[in-house]
């Protein structure tokens, strides 16, 4: 086959005799209109479109590569019981799904993909140690200090939680404490259980009231409504809760101090931090009205506990609720059984509703993930939409081979990595491109495993800056993105490759170093520098003949249209080729520089 590149647009003409069984397409690439590729020139005459090729389907057919098919049976294990329905749906996916126990999740995580817990498994280095093959952790919940997320990080393994699952149901529960607790339901119903009809009224009403919430994220906020129906004042401290939002919920953002003096309820629903942890204690009690009263639905370590208890039992505080605690279950809490307070055993989201919710929800989360890389609700990565993910999809793929060229092609080690986006891919996630232009560069030069999770702090953690920027193209293909591999040193012109996704989702390089030419940025790749005289091609291609390695593809491109010009060229061979051939095709006259790149699949 005849291979021409006109505007960008890779063309392709048969032979005579070409075999049967081919299909008429029409490569659309991402020009912007069939109107620009009207008419295009070949030669001296006009192509046509329908002159347009003919693209061979049999993945077989040695002129055009078949992509790389899905990997094999994937598997996910469920440490912790989530819903039927969950577990359902992993395995309808096609997923081997494991459900395992304490006993023997340690036998199952050597070849697992992807790992489901509650709040039961403690996600550590001695368990991640145990499955080198792990990508994903799925948490049927809000938080994850039940996870080392340092350490997932570090490794390059995915963590989802699944906010909003329970959020309704939490929200339920901390109310139905707060007015238990305000009314002493739990003391006046066991006193008629011991035949004793204690009507003293000793309760208050919740009407007029404010309620301090400390965290006004999507718990936060549906207290905040059930308050207001019981028209409650509504106090919040959230720094990273913006005004607007806070308004829209009828909550006052104040400062934490202001929240501690003039609330009468306080409702814990902040993530378990360094910052948060203890936040309630000795010195902040000091600060609350003696009349105050504590309910703590979200973590345990919250709430300084041993502060908390003397505080009830000296009357500093007049009551606490509480369904976490620091150590669960509780052995030996200062805090249970105290008149005072009020205690349930961590059963906040776990209605039948709730559990059903953030079961579903995590199965399909790790099966989207594991299937099509739909990165939903993750907490050490910048999560995208839908629609974000589709649009960014078919880049991710592009950016991660770009690096890999560039950081194979340096002769030094790169010190920064520079990055420009033009068109559609300086719209979509680019902090997603940048990790795998990231995991390109570093995949190639380490053992370690790296990927666009742990990528940014790999790379920080080896001194290597990242760059970039936004242009606009002019002409040619509208959507790319190039990267160049540099070092410190003055004067470094370092290694520049720029590329794009066609029509069918390959990535394609279209320029090196400046020199435009096309190739597919997959298997192994001979890459050339030489000065441009007549009969190179020629050399090179009997010269691998003679070594036995079959051309697939020839790319080449020049600097400039006179001889003896700069001149760059991409031939992929089929199979892995040896770096011993590198020898005999230095040795062709006019080659200044030979290398060998692989890139993905062979």
């Amino acid at each position: 086959m005849e291979n021409f590149f006109a505007q960008g647009l890779r063309v392709q003409t048969p032979k005579p005799g070409f075999p049967s069984g081919l299909t008429l397409m029409l490569p659309l690439g991402n020009l912007d209109s069939f109107r620009a590729r009207k008419k295009l020139r070949r030669g001296a005459g006009l192509l046509f479109p329908e002159d347009l090729i003919i693209l061979w389907r049999d993945r077989n057919f040695p002129g055009i590569p078949g992509r790389k098919g899905r990997r094999g049976l994937m598997k996910v294990i469920v440490a912790d019981k989530i819903s039927e329905r969950g577990v359902e749906l992993l395995k309808k996916s096609g997923l081997n799904t494991v459900l395992t126990t304490k006993e023997t999740i340690a036998a199952e995580l050597a070849d697992a993909d992807a790992l489901i817990v509650r709040s039961a498994t403690r996600v550590t280095p001695d368990l991640l140690d145990k499955a080198p093959k792990l990508r994903a952790v799925g948490r049927a919940g809000v938080g994850v200090d039940n996870i080392d997320l340092p350490e997932a990080t570090k490794r390059g393994v995915l963590v989802m939680s699944t906010p909003g699952g329970n959020a309704v149901s939490v929200a339920e529960h901390t109310f139905a404490l707060m007015l238990a607790l305000a009314r002493q339901v739990p003391k006046v119903d066991a006193a008629l259980r011991e035949g004793r009809w204690e009507k003293s009224s000793s309760g208050t009403e919740v009407r007029g009231k404010t309620l301090g919430l400390i965290g006004l994220g999507r718990i936060g906020g549906e207290v905040a409504r059930r308050a207001e129906a019981f028209d409650m004042k509504i106090l919040a401290y959230d720094p990273y809760i913006s005004e607007a939002a806070a308004k829209e919920l009828q909550v006052e953002l104040v400062s934490l101090e202001r929240l501690l003096a003039e609330s009468d309820f306080i409702s814990m629903h902040t993530a378990l931090s360094p910052a948060t942890q203890k936040m309630i204690n000795a010195e902040s009690i000091q600060k609350m009205k003696k009349t105050a009263r504590i309910v703590n639905a979200a973590r345990g370590e919250l709430i300084d506990e041993a502060a908390l208890a003397d505080a009830l039992k000296s009357g500093r505080l007049a009551g606490a609720a509480l369904d976490v605690f620091v150590e669960e279950p509780p052995k030996n809490s200062p805090l249970i059984g105290l008149p005072n307070v009020i205690c349930t055993p961590h059963i906040a989201g776990s209605t039948a509703e709730a559990q059903e919710e953030v079961g579903t929800q995590v199965a399909v989360q790790i099966r989207d993930y594991l299937t099509d890389g739909i990165i939903r609700n993750a907490v050490n990565l910048p999560a995208l939409s839908a629609d974000q993910y589709r649009r960014v999809r078919p880049y991710l793929e592009l950016a991660e081979r770009l690096g890999s060229l560039v950081s194979q092609a340096v002769t030094t080690r790169p010190e920064r990595i520079h990055i420009r986006y033009a068109g559609e891919v300086a719209e979509v996630g680019t902090h997603l491109l940048r990790s795998a232009v990231l995991a390109g560069v570093l995949n190639a030069v380490l053992d370690e495993k790296v990927n666009v999770v742990n990528a940014p702090a790999m790379a920080a953690a080896r001194g290597l800056t990242v760059e970039e920027e936004t242009r606009k193209r002019e002409h040619g293909f509208p959507n790319t993105l190039e990267v160049s591999a540099l070092s410190k040193k003055a004067g470094d012109a370092g290694f520049t490759a720029e590329g794009t996704v066609l029509f069918d989702g390959s990535p394609r390089v279209l320029a090196i170093d400046g020199i435009s030419l096309e190739s597919l940025l997959e298997g192994t790749i001979l890459y050339l520098r030489n000065h441009d005289e007549p009969g190179v091609i020629g050399q090179v291609g009997s010269t691998l003949g003679r070594l036995g390695v079959n051309i697939a593809t020839f790319a080449l491109g020049r600097r400039e249209a006179t001889r003896g010009a700069e001149a760059v060229s991409l031939v992929r061979v089929d199979g892995p080729a040896q770096d011993s051939i590198l020898n005999e095709i230095r040795q062709i006259k006019a080659i200044t520089e030979a290398r060998i790149f692989r890139l993905g699949a062979d």
